[in-house]
């Protein structure tokens, strides 16, 4: 019931300074291990240069962020992982997704990923390589991208409210061209999986590959994540496209059936 008070009332007074920290560590889950130059934080936050400069500093201060000292970037502290073991248990989303992300790559032989969203990015929480000879790897576990960029992203902006997809991904804008898109591709996109109920990306991430992604949403129907298949192009032909988008889609269904007995 708290939760729902605070929510009716807005942003709470005096978060601005936290909610800007947050942006930036956020910025920088996305380098991973690479690491963000401090330009492209700048960049991607739309947050003055000075600013994102005391936010660093006083996260490294926190052990939250380091700055690597091969190439410069900052990267999120060892610290955040060692936070994260006050809270071990697994998602109930990812517990039930397990058995259909298995049943799944089996029959269809591909890699598949399970992607949710967090704030304004996806992070790919789970991955299941298929048994089929080429296998497209096109992301890894724990990596985040903008939502928007990336089959799943597209997918799930497509399960939400027309002008809650667009706000997310104008507030994307600055962070979209580094993955080669603009918001008006984006969100001609998100209208095509709308009318197709799944999404289909034509040239996938990793060049001669496609994927394709069917929408997960939580028991109070808030659309929260995506099962997605990729594969090289001549694995998925038109004919095959739509059998592959009716087993994720079937896949999609139960995990949400699934999760809601959690």
């Amino acid at each position: 019931m708290t939760n729902g008070r605070l929510k009716s009332q807005g942003p709470l007074q005096g978060g601005q300074a936290i909610r800007r920290a947050l942006a930036v560590l956020r910025t920088l889950a996305v380098g991973g291990e690479r690491g963000v130059p401090l330009a492209e934080v700048v960049q991607a936050t739309s947050l003055a240069r000075p600013t994102v400069h005391r936010i660093v500093h006083v996260l490294i201060e926190e052990g939250i962020v380091e700055r690597s000292e091969r190439t410069g970037n900052y990267v999120v502290g060892r610290q955040v992982p060692e936070l994260a073991l006050a809270r071990p248990s697994r998602s109930p989303l990812l517990i039930a997704a397990e058995p259909h992300l298995a049943a799944a790559s089996a029959q269809l032989g591909d890699t598949l990923f399970l992607t949710v969203r967090t704030g304004l990015d996806t992070l790919c929480v789970a991955r299941r390589i298929g048994s089929y000879p080429i296998q497209v790897l096109s992301i890894e576990v724990g990596v985040r991208r903008p939502l928007g960029v990336s089959s799943a992203g597209v997918a799930i902006l497509a399960a939400m409210p027309s002008a809650e997809a667009r706000k997310i991904v104008l507030a994307n804008e600055t962070r979209l061209g580094a993955y080669r898109t603009d918001a008006a591709t984006v969100l001609g996109q998100i209208q095509l999986a709308r009318r197709r109920g799944y999404n289909l990306r034509d040239v996938g991430l990793v060049q001669g590959t496609k994927s394709i992604s069917a929408w997960i949403r939580t028991p109070d129907g808030q659309p929260a994540a995506a099962i997605t298949l990729s594969a090289i192009r001549n694995r998925l032909i038109p004919r095959r496209a739509i059998e592959v988008a009716d087993v994720l889609v079937s896949a999609a269904r139960a995990i949400e059936a699934a999760t809601a007995r959690y």
